[in-house]
């Protein structure tokens, strides 16, 4: 066998193999997704209420016991109720699914701590008198607390002395059957995600910070990117301070089901949240070009068909190239075992003329791994999608499939994409002689199939019906007039 096929056969086995490692470290199948339910209420009182607070040790020593008032401020579907320590208590957004309390599962989500040069600790603050203002017993910390233009609450402090400020998260390890898991995240220049409970820290330039969980993200971000010094801890606490003394500091608080057009028109790169991995690009595209066909078809099953046609249809001049150099190796096989005979002792010979015996006839020996190769960052990127983005959560195809972000709970669609690649195997020209590789050739499909059988059964229905709509175009190349004319050398 000649190194241009064992180079076709490498590239081959390497996209099966990059294929299970992505899969198996990087994100796991999904089981069963949870269903997606209207969102639950669980906000306090917006009228100031007292519960019993008991001493607190926070930063460099204990606060006295106080009664904790809790207010709240709405605009437009949201409403956010904390308490006179500046902790979240609830936060109910219409556009959300799942209520704050599942999301966050913590009595105390995020709170915040102030330092004037003695350590950090929590400031009791009540109402001024004025609507929205609120005013520190222990500083001269005067808080604004009003809905932007999207009904989220924005914080402004001011202080007439210099301090330094601590958001503290706080949650739960948890992982759901449909792999969606708990994690601290933030954004700098890129998203980070750290486990709830895995020690580890930082000191960045934090664009926003919070709680993501099952398809929704608990967030405060900055008007202004703030370096600030980060630690995740083991006790399920994720910390982030300023190293710098400053009279203000203004936060502005979200929580939201991640939609990327939605998390797109709230700006500050709350869309990077959803998390499309190193194929960003390429997945940002299929999501558009998917929720540009739903409105039309009302089915993402359908619009995953159409979409997978229009790449066929945009990629087909590149595989056209390929159809072709591969039905001319397959003219030249009967020329090309005449030389590996002749030279069969002669490996330098051999290659030689194998390779004049190409450059004469136009074929290209390595010419059969493009179609793969254009389908690679393709199929990841549809992965990402089906994986990430909550559109695709609990869409129905047709019958059994009832959500496309789910496996195909009879493997229905696995075997028959199985079954198409291997059409598709026998109807692709094969120059390779060696039984022992025919073979391992033939047991790609399955192997391909087996890997399919636990991802997302929108995932296998994009490569099943992209495989056979390549087997129709390979068809027509393979048909055409003058195409089985035998090539001159």
């Amino acid at each position: 066998m000649g190194s241009e096929q064992k180079n076709a056969l490498f590239a081959v086995v390497l996209s099966g193999l990059i294929l299970f490692g992505w899969q198996y470290y990087f994100s796991p199948p999904k089981g069963g997704a949870a269903p997606v339910g209207p969102a639950v209420n669980t906000s306090e009182s917006a009228a100031p209420t007292t519960v019993p607070n008991p001493v607190m040790a926070t930063g460099s020593g204990p606060i006295e016991p106080t009664d904790l008032q809790t207010y709240s401020v709405s605009g437009n579907d949201v409403t956010l109720t904390f308490d006179s320590h500046l902790t979240v208590k609830n936060f109910e957004n219409k556009q959300a699914a799942f209520s704050f309390a599942d999301t966050v599962e913590s009595q105390k989500p995020m709170r915040v701590e102030f330092d004037f040069g003695k350590g950090f600790q929590t400031l009791n603050f009540s109402p001024s008198g004025e609507a929205n203002k609120y005013q520190s017993s222990e500083r001269n910390v005067f808080l604004n607390v009003t809905p932007d233009v999207n009904g989220f609450p924005s914080f402004n402090l001011t202080s007439t002395e210099n301090f330094k400020y601590r958001f503290i998260y706080e949650s739960k390890q948890k992982k759901l059957e449909n792999s969606q898991q708990r994690f601290f995240t933030i954004y700098t220049d890129e998203l980070k995600q750290y486990d709830v409970n895995d020690e580890d820290g930082g000191d960045r330039a934090i664009k926003w910070a919070g709680i993501d969980f099952n398809y929704h993200l608990f967030a405060l971000y900055f008007d202004k990117e703030a370096s600030l010094i980060y630690k995740n801890g083991t006790d399920g606490t994720f910390s982030m301070f300023s190293n710098k003394a400053d009279k203000t500091l203004v936060y502005h608080l979200v929580f939201v089901k991640k939609e990327y057009n939605y998390l797109n028109s709230l700006g500050h790169n709350l869309k990077q949240s959803v998390n499309f991995g190193i194929w960003g690009f390429f997945a940002v595209w299929i999501l558009k070009g998917l929720q540009f066909f739903y409105p039309y078809v009302h089915n993402y099953g359908v619009s995953i068909i159409l979409l997978t046609l229009l790449i066929r249809l945009i990629t087909f001049p590149l595989q056209y190239k390929s159809f072709v150099s591969m039905k001319k190796l397959q003219l030249i096989q009967p020329e090309l075992n005449k030389i590996r005979e002749k030279h069969k002792e002669d490996p330098q010979r051999l290659q030689k003329e194998s390779m004049e015996l190409f450059k004469k006839s136009g074929a290209n020996p390595v010419g059969g791994c493009l179609p793969l190769l254009l389908q690679m960052p393709v199929f990841f990127a549809f992965y990402k999608v089906l994986y990430s983005a909550v559109e695709l959560v609990d869409a129905p195809f047709i019958f059994w499939l009832n959500d496309l972000s789910n496996k195909d709970p009879y493997y229905v669609l696995p075997v028959l994409m199985t079954g198409a690649m291997f059409l598709q195997q026998k109807l692709t020209p094969n120059t390779i002689s060696d039984p022992v590789q025919k073979k391992v050739m033939m047991f790609m499909p399955l192997v391909f199939g087996f890997i399919m059988k636990d991802l997302p059964s929108g995932l296998s229905l994009y490569i099943c019906v992209s495989t056979i709509f390549g087997i129709l175009q390979q068809l027509m190349v393979f048909n055409a007039k003058g195409s089985k004319q035998p090539v001159v050398v």
